[in-house]
């Protein structure tokens, strides 16, 4: 039995939605890391871009366990002494709510060139909306893979 390799002809990309609302933050970026990767398909080739494209929408209503949402992202503006941090909490309630969203699931992919690429095939969007409805995604419906992954709001 020889090892299957896929080929760019063989990769057969769908689109996903997923509803964030009510989710947990990390459960949520594993699972869409997943798929954006293709791991979840049995023709998975490491060196290949074979994941679906995924659209996430409520981002903003994206649950935390414990104190996460008090966390730091930090940053660096690159100029001396331009170290600089906002909480979660700050980064959900200010102009870009999806942009923690994105960092988790970027964090959740291997630092090179092909996730960087994967992660163009990522959507993000804070309300319910989206503008992708002529590519008739599919509902990945998250909360009822397994009890841990939504929490109440606090």
């Amino acid at each position: 039995m020889k090892t299957f390799s896929a080929t760019p002809a063989d990769i057969e990309k769908k689109w996903i939605v997923v509803d964030a609302e009510g989710v947990v933050l990390g459960r949520l970026a594993s699972i869409v890391a997943t798929r954006l990767r293709g791991k979840h398909k049995p023709s998975f080739t490491p060196h290949m871009d074979m994941g679906d494209n995924v659209i996430i929408i409520n981002a903003d209503k994206v649950q935390m366990t414990g104190k996460k949402r008090e966390e730091n992202f930090y940053w660096h503006t690159g100029h001396p002494g331009g170290i600089k941090s906002r909480t979660k909490a700050q980064i959900l309630e200010g102009a870009h709510p999806e942009r923690v969203v994105f960092q988790a699931v970027k964090r959740m992919l291997p630092g090179n060139r092909l996730s960087r690429k994967q992660l163009t095939n990522l959507r993000i969007y804070a309300g319910g909306e989206h503008p992708h409805e002529a590519q008739s995604p599919e509902a990945l419906d998250v909360k009822s893979m397994n009890s841990k992954n939504t929490r109440t709001a606090k």
